[in-house]
């Protein structure tokens, strides 16, 4: 392992002294931004007082205000508009969100997160439950973090249950297109969150496929075939253009032709799906049972769950308890190294504080390093991303693991950060952050 500081002492000293400026400056940032919504908020109310003659609507009323706003600004005053609308849902519905918001501790981005998940909820005491929950989690974890979490909190709220809604929402499927210049145009597919990630998925990895096998013809040709070079086997396109290609294959044809590979043809891939399924949600029937969990999209309806679980082959399976959030178990009908599958499940994505790159994309490290005598063992490895992979060996960064999953990474001025694991902090009681509840908001 590498040390903790670096080599120049200058340099270390140097570099606390900026992350440290630069962590009170985005706090202030943060507080300036929760005083413009403050006042935002303020000017709403202001619209809803109608102090203006000749303004017979709170809609016009609301208007007015926007656009002497934005003429000050320079700003479209449908944006002033929208802005004050948000501001005054934020103090009205999320006082705790706004008292976070006003101390600098969370972002804009916590807040926007964190009022689209808990706006759903239409009671008022559920709302602060939710609410006391997520703001404890956005105090301390990314934005992008939060999100799939508090999706997750905030269904346990929701007066509708997730199974009628999304058999709603299931009805409303349907494809469209839209037309876009030179002579382009944009497919629209609207469905079921598992067949249309899975479609993306397939066609994916139908298009490393094809570039692995043209790389490999490539290299041949280069080597031992005089009469074909390199180049009629070179592809440069781009992953997104050969999805497209690929899917109009699928789509035109049934199957893609001219892509065969040497593993057999792409015809033969199949979707990777990661969908974590709480265990009373695989024998209750009723329309009650809770979500699954979409890994890296979201929930997924209890039907859905049960089919893909019962039916496909291609993907781990994750039983969680449903009370606790804790991983109770990872299966897979093909062969697999059953460390593997339980690293995916615990720690599901990249391990670095704020990366969210899905597990199976990962890198399985040995916290201590196997060439230092590192034990291969689920209390010495935790999933990373190639990025912060390189970067816990080639830095001063370094990471132990606390026990069960949980890990502290030590930054190169010596801050520390600790990382759990999703399938432990999934659930939080109403009793650790009934305290944190404010009574009034400051605006």
């Amino acid at each position: 392992m590498t040390n903790s500081t670096m080599t120049n002492p200058a340099l270390n000293v140097l570099l606390d002294d900026v992350v440290s400026m630069v962590t009170t400056v985005d706090q202030t940032i943060n507080q300036l931004m929760a005083v413009k919504s403050a006042l935002l908020a303020t000017a709403s109310r202001i619209a809803d007082d109608e102090p203006f003659e000749s303004v017979d609507s709170r809609e016009m009323a609301q208007r007015a205000v926007a656009t002497e706003l934005g003429a000050a600004l320079r700003v479209s005053d449908r944006t002033i508009e929208a802005h004050m609308g948000a501001a005054a849902r934020l103090v009205e519905l999320f006082p705790a969100t706004a008292v976070s918001f006003g101390a600098g501790q969370i972002s804009q981005a916590h807040v926007r997160v964190t009022m689209d998940a808990g706006e759903q909820i239409e009671d008022a005491e559920k709302r602060a439950r939710f609410e006391a929950i997520v703001v404890a989690r956005a105090e301390t974890e990314s934005p992008n973090r939060l999100r799939p979490f508090a999706k997750q909190v905030a269904e346990k709220f929701r007066a509708r249950s997730f199974t009628e809604r999304h058999r709603e929402a299931r009805e409303r499927r349907a494809t469209w297109v839209k037309g876009c210049d030179d002579g382009m145009a944009e497919l629209v597919v609207y469905g079921p969150s598992v067949i249309i990630h899975g479609m993306h998925d397939r066609a994916t990895q139908m298009a490393f496929a094809v570039k692995r096998a043209n790389a490999k013809a490539a290299k041949a040709a280069g080597g031992s075939a005089p009469e074909e070079t390199a180049d009629d086997f070179a592809d440069e396109r781009t992953l997104n253009q050969l999805r497209v290609d690929l899917l109009a294959d699928l789509v035109l044809t049934g199957v893609p032709t001219g892509h065969e590979t040497e593993d057999g043809l792409l015809g033969e891939i199949r979707a990777h799906v990661d969908i974590t399924v709480p265990v009373l949600t695989l024998t209750d029937a009723d329309e009650l049972a809770s979500p699954a969990h979409l890994e890296g999209v979201g929930p997924v309806d209890p039907a859905t769950a049960r089919i893909l679980t019962g039916n496909v082959a291609g993907f781990d399976r994750i039983l969680t308890d449903p009370v606790s959030g804790m991983v109770l178990g990872a299966d897979r009908y093909r062969p697999s190294a059953e460390m593997r599958r339980y690293l995916r499940a615990r720690d599901r994505r990249c391990r670095f504080p704020g990366c969210r790159l899905l597990a199976r994309l990962c890198d399985d490290d040995h916290t201590i390093d196997h060439a230092l005598g590192g034990a291969t063992t689920l209390t010495n490895l935790a999933d990373f991303c190639r990025r912060h992979h390189v970067t816990k060996h080639n830095t001063p960064w370094q990471v132990r693991q606390l026990g069960g999953g949980v890990l502290e990474w030590t930054s190169p001025t010596g801050r520390n950060y600790i990382d759990r694991p999703p399938g432990i902090a999934t659930h939080v009681t109403f009793d650790d952050v009934e305290d944190r509840m404010p009574v009034n908001a400051p605006f």
